[in-house]
């Protein structure tokens, strides 16, 4: 079974149905180096699976994915960021190569790489508490992973622009006022209605859902042809600057602090 090779995403099958899980609960499935590499065989092996008919896309716990793993970036190696980026290409690509309809479900925070991996899911449904932000260039790094494709396609250029430059966090409501995403679901519903489009799909005719998929995808694949190798080379090159490691040394610092002050604050056990 090629799912046994999997550590760090789930899967469920459910008549047709396929639920896909990033499982780093405890980190909000931030994506580690072992989790990117899953990433990267995930989509094509969705493909050869012909007992997949939809695929809903979550996370465990409170996050959909909280983005890259901070402690990952702080300690990568050149070796390890080579291998990064040819598995981000991969991610990509094969993402917009899956025949099957792709449902994410926003469970709570998608961050960096984890909105790129739900915006290019055919169908968004969010949770009312999520919130969606691409923190590409807070880290010192350029929106490459697929961002600066996806974003405009859905939003506009001006807005796209505007939220990639900021970074800033976009919760449901204003995700759905500006067709960020096609649904708003009360988070104990979110999973459900998902898995209701899946199976709705998953019923239909495949043939010519796959083939509308297909030619729909291809508008999104000639704008990745276009800038999506240009838009990572970017951001590999960032990856040496002195401001993404300023960046993610005032991470680390802060998330530091609030440890202590978190520490300090906790009771005394005698």
């Amino acid at each position: 079974m090629w799912k046994e090779k999997y550590q760090l995403i789930d899967f469920e099958h459910q008549d047709g149905v396929l639920l896909v899980r990033f499982s780093r609960a405890d980190e909000l499935n931030a994506i580690n180096a072992r989790l990117h590499t899953e990433m990267s065989w995930l989509f094509r092996d969705i493909s050869n699976d012909s007992s997949c008919k939809a695929v809903v896309l979550t996370g465990k716990g409170k996050a959909f994915c909280a983005g890259g793993d901070i402690d990952w970036f702080a300690h990568i190696t050149q070796d390890e960021l080579d291998l990064l980026f040819v598995e981000a290409r991969r991610i990509i690509i094969d993402l917009l190569e899956t025949p099957q309809p792709i449902i994410s479900a926003i469970n709570g925070p998608a961050i960096g790489l984890g909105a790129t991996l739900a915006l290019f899911s055919d169908l968004i449904y969010m949770g009312r508490s999520a919130v969606i932000a691409d923190t590409h260039v807070l880290a010192g790094i350029a929106a490459g992973d697929g961002g600066a494709a996806i974003w405009p396609w859905i939003i506009g250029m001006p807005k796209a622009k505007e939220f990639l430059f900021t970074g800033q966090k976009i919760d449901a409501g204003q995700a759905e006022k500006i067709g960020l995403v096609n649904h708003v679901e009360d988070d104990d519903q979110l999973l459900d209605a998902s898995l209701a489009m899946a199976h709705r799909l998953a019923k239909g005719p495949q043939m010519a859902l796959r083939a509308t998929k297909a030619a729909l995808n291809k508008i999104l694949r000639d704008t990745v042809n276009l800038n999506l190798d240009t838009s990572l080379s970017m951001e590999k090159e960032c990856f040496k600057s002195e401001e993404h490691a300023a960046c993610i040394e005032a991470f680390l610092k802060k998330r530091q602090a609030k440890s202590r002050s978190t520490a300090a604050a906790a009771p005394t056990r005698a």
